[in-house]
């Protein structure tokens, strides 16, 4: 493709990014910046969302086919799912919709950090409550989606961090409400304030966060979630190298 190409392409086309991550926040900010008409869809779980630059939609599509319905109604000429790496859901329904349609589509997600060894990897959340000890002390940093796993564990004690207060009732429960990244001496802190044993957490990926440092430092156990199978899609982990593909795509057809 020509340079000249490129530059009408990135004048005209239309972009539909489906975040809430950070990098999906640092998409929207670069891809505005070279001319490209971006819209960034978050799902409307967080009532505070940190919110991108461009144009915003909040709110489900309907699944596929209502993703699907809403690519050809605005005319949308590049998919791309910049959804958490466990938003498994949505990204079938964004590779199902983009083949319906036709669209390209293209995942940006961070690398997975590297397994310690030490660390059990477990392939969900069941999996993970059922492998937590009598007795342990945990620190759970997995959001509250999916935090019901653990209720049944009455025989543990539960800190659980998350940005905002789940709507389910957890007695006996610590909340620590807060948006990251953190500190680690303030994970250090928190840990040793409630003699934490364990730290469950996901697989998420990106930049070394400070509770693994804080985990092998206090020789906690560590239980990682895997991430879940996602679609066989072109995949990047920086911004920069999702504009780059974005280059390398044929000049785009309106439909």
């Amino acid at each position: 493709m020509t340079k000249g190409n490129v530059q009408d392409l990135c004048a005209g086309a239309r972009v539909l990014i489906l975040g809430g991550t950070s990098l999906a926040r640092a998409l929207a900010t670069l891809l505005g910046r070279e001319g490209y008409a971006v819209t960034t869809s978050l799902a409307g779980r967080t009532r505070d969302p940190l919110l991108p630059d461009g144009a915003v939609r909040i709110g489900g599509f309907g699944g596929a086919r209502g993703l699907a319905d809403y690519l050809v109604a605005h005319r949308v000429d590049v998919l791309v799912d910049a959804t958490h790496p466990f938003a498994a859901r949505m990204s079938a329904n964004a590779h199902e919709a983009a083949r319906a349609t036709g669209t390209p589509v293209a995942r940006l997600a961070p690398a997975p950090w590297p397994v310690d060894p030490d660390w059990m990897m477990v392939p969900d959340m069941a999996s993970a409550a059922r492998s937590l000890p009598p007795g342990a002390r945990v620190l759970l940093t997995i959001g509250r989606q999916e935090i019901g796993a653990f209720v049944a564990r009455t025989d543990c004690s539960f800190v659980a961090r998350m940005i905002e207060q789940p709507e389910m009732p957890l007695p006996g429960w610590t909340l620590v409400l807060g948006r990251g990244p953190f500190a680690t001496d303030t994970e250090q802190a928190l840990a040793e304030a409630h003699a934490i044993t364990h730290l469950v957490t996901k697989n998420a990926g990106g930049p070394w966060p400070a509770k693994l440092e804080m985990a092998r430092a206090q020789r906690l156990a560590v239980i990682v979630v895997q991430r879940p199978q996602l679609p066989d899609v072109e995949t990047v982990g920086t911004p920069q190298a999702l504009l780059e593909w974005l280059a390398g795509l044929a000049p785009y057809s309106r439909k």
